[in-house]
């Protein structure tokens, strides 16, 4: 069985930080990409942060994230983090992680297996 389970997430005020968690099992975890995706309410979902396969471990950010958030990947622990720094409202969001086969991905239509989401919200 498949899993990515995402935790981590929480109520913190603007500029504090918080480190997600997702906690991957059931497919072979070094040879998948993960990505961290967000989605607000009345918004679509948007790509925030990707890691490449182990052998890689090329790193994608999006505008938004860069320079505030870093990926990393603990191959030992099949679990992927997203270290959140000055965060901001508007990273208000539900946080999904999702993998894929091969390198990064941008998008959520080049996933195949998604986690059910943890909520990031940040107070001004």
């Amino acid at each position: 069985e498949v899993q990515l389970v995402e935790s981590g997430g929480g109520l913190v005020q603007a500029g504090g930080s918080l480190r997600l968690s997702c906690a991957v099992s059931g497919f072979t975890f070094n040879d998948y990409a993960i990505g961290w995706f967000r989605q607000a309410p009345g918004r679509e979902r948007e790509g925030v942060s990707c890691i490449s396969e182990a052998d890689d471990s090329s790193t994608y950010y999006s505008d938004s994230a860069k320079g505030r958030f870093t990926i990393s990947r603990d191959n030992a622990k099949n679990t992927v983090y997203l270290q959140m720094n000055s965060l901001k409202p508007e990273d208000t969001a539900v946080y999904f992680c999702a993998g894929k086969r091969g390198g990064i991905g941008r998008y959520d239509r080049e996933y195949e297996y998604w986690g059910p989401g943890t909520q990031v919200t940040v107070s001004s």
